[in-house]
């Protein structure tokens, strides 16, 4: 998923909250009618930002499922790379360890 993308989305559920919240505090001073409208209101903002939460969660899932299929292809395709890399990485740790 893109930054631009997520970004959008974390900026979105924050207006739905923030326009909730207000209506919220202008459904307890409204009166029956008018506070019944308000509560109305707010659960379907409230829907909407779970959709667009529900919609993120599977465009996440579905990432790591390609970023984990494309790194087990990769692994088998190049096993000694792999090997290798791992080794690199378990020196830098290594490392950076033992200079504490």
């Amino acid at each position: 998923m893109e930054t631009v993308t997520r970004d959008k989305l974390v900026e979105d559920v924050k207006d739905v909250l923030h326009d909730v919240e207000q209506l919220m505090r202008q459904a307890a001073s409204a009166g029956e009618g008018q506070a019944a409208e308000l509560r109305d209101r707010a659960a379907k903002a409230l829907e909407r930002a779970q959709d667009k939460l529900d919609g993120l969660q599977r465009d996440v899932a579905r990432a790591a499922r390609e970023a984990a299929r494309a790194t087990d292809h990769w692994v088998h395709q190049n096993p000694w790379s792999s090997i290798g890399a791992a080794a690199a990485i378990g020196i830098l740790i290594g490392v950076l360890v033992a200079r504490r």
